[in-house]
């Protein structure tokens, strides 16, 4: 397009390029920065989130450790043999052992803990029991844990049963330590400096939390506790006296916050996303140091990502900007002087008197007298020329019926713009004059063509699709178009509008966004029509019976025959279809007490619902699927309640001889074949192989419970012929009726003398 060099069109010019260049700066400048922002922080956040979860995890687990541990010291005390440990300061040797094999044996039960101390002052032993170190009585001065004797002598200093990490030597000779955390359960009453006994449980720390300590791979997140007395520890080991001094604000400002939450700060000099948890029932918290490095990494990748694709849309968007703002001053010019023309219109009132005017010709309620027309369009403001060649562009919103109740209060915007668009594209090639119909339609008239080139139907084609194309983007609509021939007689514009509204219709097969030549389309069929009768009997007769693959080939073919008839009768056939499927749906829920997501009263929608064959495909689909899953569900339960019949008769009848599979079909009056599938198909067994099996559980049940011979117990059971009774059992439990019996008595014998033995004593 060429360019005017006026100096009013160069300032245009200069205002678009530099306009769009600066809004191509600045958004890609804010959007970077904002992302980069917004990414940083979903970074740490999803950090700080992750963190905080395995942090409250580990102070559950200490929590829960510690009422394990509370509740075994309680119960130690309260163990008649220990207790004498604690009491006496020389137990005899039978209540020493009595009370390790105690100590013992909650030390195998409880394999989280690592030893048990039993302490009196009175004594000059520490007793212990230990997987692994010294174990026993151990005098105080050989004692390898030498702390714990420290720790009691100051237990004011810690809170009962709040867990004391330790390194708890357990070999002298090769220095191999065990990292423990150490629970203080003593007795203090009456003696304000010293403990009158005391119990003391090390649980392993691997069994309290696998992370805390765990700083071997320095690139990784490390874990600390701040205890109840504000002092940092590292898993086992106390750090709080090798802070540095950059640490000590961070524990501070850590300590001053009652929740959780997470900061950003140095950590020895590197750049770290420091998580903590809030007090838990223990007063400890517990606090995560990620390197901001590991947090931030992908952010990074992002950024150079970013800037590269930043760069490369700055010079596309240069190159487009300079062609853009070449192309866009001139319809931009044009559109300011349709604008004012607008503004006259609206200021005289013409255009509503004006589209008035116009749909009443269209619709071929306007009397149309070729002499007078000219004068009466130059009155409304109309310049398009009638006596030339013209056709007639209709434009249909698609899926109209949701985009009316999404936007009804600004419908008539929605259509204006769809005018304006069209127009706006037209104009380009065509003398143009639009019309806003009722409904779902908008049309174009479009005059002869500008060039030659324009003139060809490939050109229009292309345009159309142009502006279908133009209103999804802009608005977000999609519209079919059906266009009519050239035709230069205004006499003809009420039958030409009627063929292109016809066009429109075939939409129904073509589908959302089709582009229809009327001509093309509006063929007589070869031969009337003649509905499928016989068709839709078996479709009936498929969907009540619930053969949906069935069902649906036959609705197919009806459709795809009707298909190839000019719309109504498609129309005709849909609609015919539909109330035959109500009334279907109506006898399901009379017969079978159906109640069905597609109700009946709503399930036969008007025509209008149904745009393209798409969607009535979808909707048939659906309630024959609905049907297909209410049947398969009422045949389930059917098949549920034969099993329990089934069951119910050999539990009632187990001691018949006759009790078989053909008995129990003759009792139910079913096939046997039929019944003994179902059974296998839900159950997995055979029905004989049940009755056997309840046969052989009641044989047991009398074996132990009464004094029939086994001859009686056979024929109690079922069974006509005890050597066939011997041979089952056997078969069943590896060993005869008699024997089994034999070993019960034995058992039960056994069992007697035990109990009156445990009294005895």
């Amino acid at each position: 397009m060429g360019v005017v060099r006026t100096g009013e069109n160069r300032s245009l010019y200069n205002k678009l390029f530099l306009g769009i260049v600066l809004c191509t700066v600045v958004t890609l400048t804010l959007t970077s920065s904002i992302l980069l922002i917004f990414f940083n922080r979903i970074a740490l956040g999803q950090v700080y989130r992750s963190d905080l979860s395995t942090l409250t995890q580990t102070s559950s687990e200490v929590v829960s450790m510690t009422d394990s541990a509370q509740s075994l010291s309680f119960q130690i005390y309260r163990n008649l043999n220990v207790s004498k440990l604690m009491f006496y300061s020389d137990p005899n040797i039978y209540d020493t052992v009595a009370a390790m094999a105690e100590l013992q044996n909650y030390l195998l039960s409880m394999t989280y803990i690592e030893s048990i101390y039993v302490y009196n002052p009175k004594s000059e032993y520490m007793y212990i029991s230990a997987r692994q170190g010294q174990n026993g009585m151990i005098e105080k001065g050989e004692l390898i844990d030498g702390e714990i004797l420290t720790l009691l002598s100051h237990y004011k200093d810690y809170k009962p049963f709040t867990p004391i990490p330790r390194t708890l030597l357990v070999d002298a000779d090769t220095g191999r330590k065990e990292a423990v955390y150490s629970y203080l359960c003593y007795d203090a009453i009456g003696s304000p400096k010293v403990v009158n006994s005391a119990v003391i449980v090390n649980i392993k720390a691997q069994w309290i939390n696998k992370d805390i300590g765990n700083h071997s791979n320095g690139d990784m997140g490390k874990s600390f506790i701040i205890d109840n007395r504000g002092r940092l520890l590292s898993g086992d080991e106390l750090i709080a006296g090798n802070l540095k001094e950059e640490a000590r604000p961070i524990l501070e400002k850590i300590i001053s916050d009652p929740d959780s939450g997470y900061i950003v700060e140095k950590v020895n000099g590197e750049k770290s996303l420091i998580s903590y948890t809030r007090p838990d029932a223990l007063e400890w918290r517990y606090v995560r140091s990620t390197p901001y490095h590991l947090v931030t990494h992908e952010v990074r990748d992002i950024q150079r990502t970013t800037i590269g694709i930043a760069a490369l849309i700055l010079v596309g968007g240069l190159l487009l900007s300079w062609y853009l703002s070449r192309r866009l001053y001139v319809p931009i010019d044009r559109m300011a002087n349709r604008m004012k023309m607008l503004e006259v219109e609206k200021r005289n009132s013409l255009y509503t008197v004006r589209q008035d005017f116009l749909r009443n010709l269209v619709h071929g309620r306007e009397a149309i007298n070729p002499k007078t027309l000219r004068a009466r369009l130059a009155t409304f403001g109309i310049g398009f020329d009638f006596n030339n060649e013209y056709r007639l562009v209709l434009l249909k919103i698609d899926r109209f019926k949701e985009f009316a109740e999404s936007r009804e209060a600004d419908l008539r915007v929605y259509k204006y713009a769809i005018l304006n668009i069209s127009s706006e594209l037209s104009s380009q090639a065509y003398p143009v004059e639009t019309v806003d119909l009722e409904g779902d339609s908008v049309l174009l008239l479009l005059g002869a063509a500008n060039s030659p080139e324009q003139a060809d139907e490939i050109y229009l084609q292309s345009l159309l699709a142009q502006i279908q194309k133009a209103v999804e983007e802009h608005l977000r609509i999609s519209v079919t178009i059906a266009y009519s021939e050239l035709d230069n007689q205004v006499l003809h514009l009420h039958s030409m509008f009627k063929k292109v509204k016809e066009a429109a219709q075939y939409r129904m097969l073509k589908g959302h966004g089709a582009l229809i030549k009327a001509q093309e389309v509006l063929v007589p069929p070869i031969k009337e029509y003649v509905y499928p009768e016989d068709r839709e009997k078996k479709l009936v007769d498929a969907m009540m019976s619930g053969k949906l693959e069935e069902a649906r080939c036959q609705y197919e073919q009806i459709i795809g025959e009707a298909s190839r008839y000019p719309i109504p009768v498609l129309q005709s056939v849909i609609t015919h279809l539909t109330l035959k499927l109500v009334s279907i749906m109506r006898i399901m829920q009379k017969n079978h007490n159906f109640e069905f997501e597609h109700n009946p009263e709503w399930a036969a929608p008007a025509m209008e619902r149904f745009e393209t064959l798409q969607e009535v495909d979808e909707f048939f689909g659906s309630v024959m699927s609905e049907i297909q899953e209410k049947l398969v569900e009422k045949r389930s339960l059917r098949h549920e309640d034969l099993i329990k019949r089934i069951n119910d008769a050999i539990a009632r009848h187990y001691s018949d001889p006759n009790l078989s599979l053909n008995w129990i079909a003759e009792e139910l009056d079913m096939s046997p074949s039929y019944i003994g599938r179902i059974y296998k198909q839900i159950t997995f067994k055979a029905i004989v192989d049940v009755i056997n099996a309840v046969r052989m559980e009641r044989s047991l049940e009398l074996l132990q419970q009464t004094h029939y011979s086994v001859a009686e117990i056979a024929e109690r059971c079922g069974f006509t012929n005890s050597s066939y009774f011997y041979r089952m059992f056997k078969k069943h439990f590896g060993l005869t009726p008699t024997d089994y019996r034999k070993t019960a008595n034995q058992d039960e014998e056994n069992g007697s003398d035990g109990a009156a033995l445990g009294s005895g004593g």
